[in-house]
């Protein structure tokens, strides 16, 4: 991954580092003052000229609540400004800012909010390191009682920039202006649902500045792996674009189904569900284009493993937590060709994790929920930390799914996926995403590069479609998703060119 990406996200401290690098060039100054004057604009382009009150932390974030208050001023704005903590007090950067400000101050109480009608929160960014108490607590925790409308600088107060995590009250704002690159914390819940809308303004710095750095983690999106994707070829045929083999369930018929399509609609070239005998006819009634295998006995799986034209394995989707499930994944798992773990492929090995992790020795790609993850992996932490710790402990790409899924390899790397819609909150949608993710695999794409376009393909699958969606419609809206990923892929070929 590009290390001067637009998708790169920074921590609190890696952003620090990036600042001071830039202060040692003398433009210290300068950020700050185009950061207060993006905030003022943002709130400009949102609201109407109104009282508004500027609150004012003892740091950095109060210099741009400083700058802010003055821009607004300028603009003929009613501004008010309350600082917690004191001017003589304030790091020099902020300081000079303050010295620019001729509005006076107000009292940092609860009753400083009587009378605003919009609220800029710049009590504290996402360097937070320790709960909001005593009276800023008070005053948060009067902001939330009052719903008054608020503009949020870098985070709103409260919310930790590394993990999103929620450090005391928070009152959630409107917006959230943050600058020259996002953090984790406005992509991890809860600070993602508290943010608001997210403004990513320029404030002067450029991709260069960020070799100070090295991020390792990254905001899901095609500029992360668009130039890897396997476009079908015109010298192309359906064997070179892989085959992927599905293990499907006695009882939840429809999982797997929902899988094999989904790898269709994906791109694989050929798609077969090895089914037991006893349910072969629902999946071979149902499934046009897809070859249905019966299993008699455990061992007719391995007969299908032996065949090397079977690029893929993804078993888990109505599998069945039991022996079979277990036999057929270490069956998969020693091919050492690229598998596809989900649902209780996962489960299945609660009892005996490591016998699992053991045997990943090849591209391996695990889809788990939050109750399937805590069954195989005893790991603490932020989402974040503990999905890089399960990467490292098992061996394999850990595509921890949520709202905020975080997907995560062995050697440390992540990206975070936010572009899922609350539709995707229904039945199957893993399914679909196993399946998405076995597709790209067939085809030959990068076991981590085809997680990450899985799950962003799957939300964007359903942010298009929209409301009313279930899973079945999934596959079905990738088509137009994947028609105007091929028109930007081709753009910026020719840019490129």
């Amino acid at each position: 991954m590009n290390p001067r990406s637009p998708l790169a996200l920074l921590t609190p401290a890696e952003m620090a580092t990036v600042v001071r690098s830039a202060a040692a060039s003398e433009r210290a100054v300068g950020l700050m003052e185009a950061a207060g004057r993006a905030v003022a604009k943002e709130a400009m382009k949102r609201w109407s000229p109104r009282p508004t009150l500027v609150l004012c932390g003892p740091g950095d974030n109060g210099g741009d609540g400083f700058c802010a208050a003055r821009h607004l001023a300028a603009a003929g704005w009613p501004v008010r400004l309350s600082l917690m903590g004191e001017i003589l007090r304030l790091p020099p950067d902020a300081a000079a800012q303050a010295a620019q400000w001729t509005g006076g101050l107000v009292d940092c109480a609860p009753d400083c909010l009587d009378g605003a009608e919009l609220v800029i929160d710049a009590l504290f960014g996402g360097g937070l390191s320790r709960p909001i108490a005593g009276a800023a607590a008070a005053l948060v925790e009067a902001l939330i009682e009052r719903r008054i409308p608020v503009l949020a600088v870098d985070l709103p107060s409260g919310v930790q920039g590394t993990t999103g995590a929620r450090l005391g009250p928070v009152a959630p704002a409107t917006a959230t202006v943050t600058f020259f690159r996002k953090s984790p914390g406005h992509l991890l819940a809860p600070g993602r649902f508290l943010c608001g809308r997210t403004v990513l303004a320029d404030i002067g710095l450029s991709d260069a500045d960020l070799d100070v750095v090295e991020p390792r983690c990254f905001e899901n999106g095609p500029g992360l792996w668009l130039e890897r994707y396997p476009w079908p070829s015109l010298e192309g045929h359906k064997f070179a674009r892989g085959h992927a083999l599905i293990f499907g369930g006695e009882s939840l018929t429809g999982a797997a189904r929902l899988t094999a399509r989904a790898a269709q609609r994906a791109g694989a070239g050929l798609v077969t569900i090895a089914a037991p005998a006893s349910v072969w006819p629902i999946y071979a009634a149902s499934m046009t284009g897809v070859m249905v295998q019966p299993l008699s006995a455990l061992t007719d799986f391995d007969a299908l493993l032996a065949d090397p034209r079977r690029n893929v394995v993804a078993i888990g989707p109505g599998a069945g937590v039991g022996e079979a499930t277990r036999r057929h994944v270490l069956a998969a798992l020693a091919t050492e060709r690229a598998v596809v773990l989900d649902a209780d492929a996962v489960s299945a090995f609660a009892e005996d994790p490591a016998s699992l992790f053991r045997a990943i020795r090849g591209p391996v790609v695990m889809t788990p929920h939050e109750g399937e993850f805590a069954r195989i992996f005893d790991v603490t932490g932020d989402k974040l930390t503990r999905a890089r710790r399960a990467a490292a402990l098992s061996g394999a790409v850990v595509l921890l799914k949520g709202p905020d899924t975080v997907i995560a390899t062995p050697d440390g790397r992540a990206v975070i996926n936010a572009n899922a819609p609350p539709e995707l909150a229904t039945g199957g949608s893993g399914d679909v995403l196993t399946g998405f993710i076995a597709g790209l695999l067939a085809q030959g794409m990068p076991c981590f590069e085809a997680a990450c376009a899985g799950a962003w393909l799957h939300g964007d699958a359903a942010r298009s479609f929209g409301p009313g969606l279930i899973a079945e419609d999934l596959p079905d809206a990738l088509p137009s998703v994947l028609r105007r990923l091929r028109r930007q892929a081709s753009s910026q070929s020719g840019a490129d060119a």
